[in-house]
């Protein structure tokens, strides 16, 4: 096929164009290709991901309404292990560490909620580990490790609930005045509406207070 010396010109500079271009459009699109190949394969294993921990997880629902330690330690433990990136990890630990309790189990109970408080990304389940910790603690007596966990800021709603436990851990030092402060701070930061006051209001009065 003959060209026309415009033509020629027109394809001598696209030649040349794609000789100084090419290989970086063929370097970028090849990017292009493996960045989108890279994320559907992401999304298809965090997909993947979450239905295993599911699944798991119901397993380790009904180990521990059965109240089987054995399957909820093997089964808590193949979550935290296997999928402690998906929502599934923290609130398998919660479990297991609620069916240790319920045992007797206090170690294995302060180990699971240990690893929430550490490691979840989820700040209202983390501030929960927390609280429960705090508990089993301050029933051991470890009073100063007790407030160490009760020490990090925790989310708003759950303010009046940590300055009512650091008000129980104070009184079982003996520390009335500082406990005192503490039950105070919880009343002024719960709704009036909620029954929680009693119970603080009770401790509260225990200890001399108005």
């Amino acid at each position: 096929m003959a060209y026309d010396i415009e033509e020629q010109e027109q394809l001598e500079s696209l030649k040349a164009w794609w000789a100084k271009y090419g290989n970086f459009i063929l370097a970028v699109a090849t990017i292009v290709l493996l960045a989108a190949a890279a994320w559907n394969g992401w999304q298809w294993y965090q997909r993947n991901q979450a239905a295993n921990a599911l699944a798991q997880f119901e397993a380790l629902e009904k180990a521990a309404e059965a109240g089987d330690l054995t399957r909820v330690k093997d089964t808590a433990g193949t979550i935290l292990e296997q999928y402690s990136g998906t929502g599934y990890a923290p609130r398998a630990a919660l479990l297991a560490a609620h069916a240790y309790e319920k045992a007797g189990d206090a170690r294995s109970a302060r180990a699971q909620l240990q690893w929430v408080a550490d490691r979840s990304g989820d700040e209202a389940l983390a501030a929960v580990a927390r609280l429960r910790l705090a508990g089993l603690l301050l029933d051991e007596k470890s009073y100063d490790e007790a407030l160490g966990v009760l020490a990090p800021q925790p989310p708003a709603s759950f303010a009046a609930l940590y300055a009512d436990r650091r008000g129980d851990v104070l009184a079982g030092q003996g520390k009335r005045d500082e406990a005192r402060k503490a039950y105070e701070e919880a009343l002024a930061k719960l709704d009036a509406s909620t029954d929680l006051r009693s119970s603080i209001q009770l401790k509260l009065d225990a200890l001399g207070g108005a």
